[in-house]
């Protein structure tokens, strides 16, 4: 249904848009921004149902990751990435829009429906534009040049934007607690053959169009086994002290943390979580930083309520970011157009 513009959607351009395209082709243009979006390990959970100028978000859940994320919480945050996505592309594009949020009570599966209208929608998404084809997570060491206060606080505003609860974190001291606590989920994880041969199943030693790489600089730095057989050596062993030992230096290096929270812990909130990580992270781009994830502590029950305590934050805790500058990463493969974007009545 919908054609790359190019071998590498990372190098999408506005000048591929043909100047006669009517809204709904632009609306189909807008999807290729909407999948340059994060996910956990990945997967890009997310399926886009085109019926002319009306969209369908869908949560894909054939790539959801059951051990890591039973409840697929973060799936859905990462649709909601997705969905920040295709609001900011539609505003540069010229198109204003109408969004309800799990508008089927019988399918859990539709999480959000676009409209595109007449006009703009959130003119200050305009200036982020630019900034999608440049994110991307940086898990290598940070500088550790301070963030200045006035562009923590903007960070913390642009998640606080889309309805969500965010602080920062700069003080030696609250790093070091956090990185103890990343490094206690690092451990538990690792423990867990089904998390181990879940993550190695999305590294991949040759190139492919979804998962991580095994020869990345992200994961030879986060996980210090990236080689030819970095998936058959991490479903054998636990490799949880030398991860938590890694990430507990990247987060005590780090200049500034940044924790997202929702007062409700369900689809609605964690897909506003996901519109606020990736207004974030956008906005991180634009001032010249790179972040990258710490979410371990999220992930393992038991130490979520201990982040949350830490931080001193009132809110359920969804994402825990690192913020700093850092060398640029490549980007993480995207599948092909047209296995995201599907006609009505299709959804695989």
């Amino acid at each position: 249904m919908l054609s790359n513009v190019s071998n590498d959607p990372w190098s999408i351009k506005e000048a591929d848009l043909s100047p006669l395209a009517d809204d709904a082709a632009k609306l189909r243009f807008a999807l290729l921004y909407a999948v340059l979006a994060p996910s956990n390990h990945n997967a890009q959970p997310w399926r886009f149902i085109v019926d002319g100028t009306n969209v369908f978000l869908c949560a894909d859940r054939t790539r959801a990751l059951p051990v890591v994320d039973p409840y697929d919480r973060e799936l859905i945050i990462g649709c909601g990435a997705a969905l920040f996505n295709l609001r900011v592309a539609l505003q540069h594009l010229g198109l204003g829009y109408a969004i309800t949020l799990l508008p089927d009570r019988l399918d859990p599966d539709v999480l959000a429906k676009v409209r595109v209208l007449e006009g703009t929608g959130d003119a200050s998404l305009t200036e982020l534009f630019e900034a999608m084809t440049e994110r991307v997570t940086t898990r290598e060491a940070f500088d550790i040049e301070p963030v200045p206060m006035d562009v923590q606080d903007e960070l913390v505003q642009a998640a606080v934007a889309e309805g969500v609860d965010a602080q920062c974190f700069a003080w030696a001291a609250t790093r070091e607690s956090i990185g103890e606590l990343v490094a206690q989920a690092d451990l538990e994880q690792f423990r867990d053959p089904r998390f181990r041969r879940e993550l190695a199943s999305w590294i991949h030693a040759s190139r492919r169009k979804d998962g991580m790489p095994a020869y990345s600089a992200g994961v030879s730095a986060l996980l210090d086994f990236a080689s030819p057989i970095a998936s058959s050596v991490l479903r054998t062993f636990d490799l949880g002290s030398g991860a938590a030992a890694a990430h507990r230096r990247l987060v005590e290096h780090s200049p500034v943390l940044l924790c997202v929270g929702t007062g409700e812990d369900n689809p609605a909130a964690w897909l506003a979580a996901g519109q606020a990580l990736e207004r974030v992270l956008l906005t991180a781009v634009s001032r010249g930083l790179c972040v990258s994830y710490l979410n371990q502590p999220i992930e393992v029950e038991a130490l979520r309520d201990v982040l949350r305590c830490e931080t001193g934050m009132a809110t359920l805790p969804q994402l825990l970011l690192r913020i700093g500058r850092g060398p640029k990463c490549p980007h993480t493969p995207r599948r092909a157009m047209s296995d995201m974007v599907v006609k009505p009545g299709r959804r695989a």
